[in-house]
């Protein structure tokens, strides 16, 4: 399979171009793009949409890889269960397990009350983990 990381060129590239879909529940909602590489972009969603594997998105930070996995998703058979995004590189260290996988009371000092964890939340949907390269190579 090919790989089309996002770039900042690519951005600049389309500016001013018109959105692909003004409809709230159209895949492509909100993203630009008229170059060959970000139509090829498009197809890609396209193409892997209905895949169960994982797919990675690589790209600079501020290009619209929770944008295009936002798209995955819409297009996906997963379209009608919850999209989870979580900034794994906004969450301390300590706490990064907690969020993902949820807690019982009293697991921890101020585990006050059960919690589900992000990935119990997208169940049946899609998890989105954003700035993975931001976390500590233990947390990875």
């Amino acid at each position: 399979m090919q790989s089309y990381p996002i770039n900042k060129d690519d951005m600049d590239e389309n500016a001013g171009a018109s959105a692909q879909c003004a409809n709230d529940n159209a895949p492509f909602k909100g993203i630009v793009g008229q170059s060959t590489t970000m139509q090829d972009v498009f197809r890609l969603v396209e193409r892997v949409a209905d895949s169960d594997s994982t797919i990675l998105i690589n790209g600079e930070t501020g290009t619209g890889k929770g944008m295009i996995a936002h798209a995955i998703h819409k297009q996906s058979y997963r379209r009608d269960q919850p999209f989870v995004s979580i900034n794994c590189g906004a969450i301390p260290e300590n706490l990064l397990e907690s969020e993902l996988f949820g807690h019982i009371k009293g697991a921890f000092t101020g585990a006050t009350a059960n919690k589900i964890g992000k990935f119990e939340a997208a169940n049946e949907g899609t998890i989105f983990l954003d700035e993975i390269g931001d976390m500590s190579m233990i947390s990875r």
